[in-house]
């Protein structure tokens, strides 16, 4: 129960503490040039990319959490398709060699004086700052959870502790109704709540209990998808499999004991449907760090303020940002931060070089690339890319707005390695990091 009620909080990231790191917060030396808030992909990703820059010495990661996970894979792991185990490896196992782990959360930033307060009071001084603090889920912002989740039929693919659930669910579903969620906020990987919805449909197909099932995927988004060329392809498969998509209905309570779910109608306030369920999938409401919001850093609604272009920030120039934690008009994704951290590398580069961040070309600026791996079976991916615009930014000379068995590989077996092995490392990444994993591998 205690470990549900934490799902209020900041979920865990990032067992065991190599010899290679220090974990403590206290230490003789409490400056660095470099100071990285967050040790998720971001985070790892760019203080790999510092080390080089600037020697090990020099770099600090602030991360309170012993494991760090690859969470792209947790759809799968909802759907059984893969292990929770195989998500996590120990923090201490990705931070670059000789960087310093604080092994703290992150309490106060004060970039007036270039300064960071952690949990237990230490404070760290910097030259410069990499804020890659993620984001935060609200499970409490929906009635009747987290406790809910203490019941079985409910799960969410969004926090390690409730991701097996939702394989239990699906599972141990006899008939009647199986319900999808998607909040009224901003999301990471906006795609997933729709992909359980999928393998949920082929896992009930193949195991003969489709007929028994009535599959309602119900959203707060006036969209199936924010892209027309891939919303157009998913709305084909939403009608050959006969599943139900209400738009705009945004869940509000949850009465797991009576295994009912209760959505308010975002277009006529004050309406609410109360829907019963025999496996219900939840889809969190998500915002800005706390450690953000509110702070001098944070925009008017509380995530990183940065320059879309540069991922400086705009009032700070000694100040950067990574991946969900800002307020990049992009989908929030584990691809974006890939071609971000490139970017990144750049920006903080020229402003080491020259004191100013000079970034006029186009290959030195930020188009917005992010990716949604929209898993449609146990066999098929439809591949989005796209930009700041809306617009398909893709790698392949095909129709990646069909599903495909090569994209399903490709998210299955290829990404996980190269987020390992690549990404972390920060040897894999840049603007559109598929296109560029296709011209290596056209060499």
């Amino acid at each position: 129960m205690a470990a549900l009620r934490g799902l209020g909080r900041c979920p865990p990231r990032s067992i065991s503490v190599s010899s290679l790191h220090t974990s403590s917060s206290v230490s003789a030396k409490q400056h660095y040039k470099m100071l990285v808030l967050g040790g998720g992909s971001g985070g790892i990703a760019m203080s790999a990319r510092m080390k080089r820059m600037m020697g090990a010495e020099n770099v600090a990661v602030v991360e309170p959490s012993e494991m760090h996970y690859y969470q792209p894979i947790w759809t799968l792991v909802g759907a059984g398709a893969k292990t929770a185990a195989s998500s996590g490896r120990s923090t201490a196992s990705v931070m670059p060699s000789g960087v310093k782990w604080v092994k703290s959360k992150v309490e106060e930033i004060n970039p007036d004086a270039n300064t960071v307060r952690t949990d237990d009071g230490t404070e760290i001084s910097y030259e410069y700052l990499i804020v890659a603090l993620g984001l935060q889920l609200h499970y409490e912002r929906i009635k009747g959870l987290p406790d809910g989740f203490e019941h079985p039929k409910i799960g969410s693919n969004y926090s390690i502790q409730t991701v097996e659930k939702t394989w239990n669910a699906l599972q141990n579903f006899k008939g009647g109704n199986a319900v999808f969620s998607f909040p009224n906020t901003p999301v990471k990987c906006a795609g997933a709540p729709q992909k359980i919805m999928y393998l949920s449909d082929a896992y009930l197909r193949k195991t003969g209990k489709r007929s028994k099932a009535k599959i309602i995927y119900n959203t707060s988004l006036p969209v199936l998808f924010g892209i027309k060329k891939y919303a157009d392809s998913l709305w084909e498969i939403v009608k050959q499999r006969d599943l139900q998509v209400n738009l705009r209905q945004n869940l509000i309570e949850v009465r797991a004991d009576k295994q009912e779910a209760v959505f308010e109608n975002l277009d006529k306030p004050g309406e609410t449907t109360v829907v019963e369920y025999e496996m219900l999938h939840v889809t969190p409401p998500m915002g800005p760090s706390l450690a953000i919001k509110g702070g001098p850093l944070a925009d008017e609604v509380g995530w990183l303020d940065v320059d879309r272009d540069t991922l400086q920030h705009k009032r700070y120039p000694n100040v950067f940002g990574i991946g969900d934690c800002t307020n990049l008009p992009t989908a929030k994704t584990g691809a974006a931060v890939a071609a971000q951290s490139a970017i990144l590398n750049r920006t903080i580069s020229l402003r080491l070089q020259t004191g100013a961040c000079n970034c006029s070309s186009s290959s030195s600026q930020y188009d917005g690339y992010t990716s949604c791996p929209l898993v449609t079976s146990y066999n098929t991916v439809i591949l989005a890319e796209f930009d700041y615009n809306g617009q398909p930014l893709e790698t392949f000379p095909i129709n990646q707005a069909k599903e495909r068995r090569l994209m399903y590989h490709m998210k299955v077996d290829l990404m996980p390695h190269l987020y390992w092995h690549g990404l972390l490392r920060g040897l894999w990444g840049g603007p559109g990091p598929y296109r560029k994993l296709l011209h290596l591998g056209m060499k």
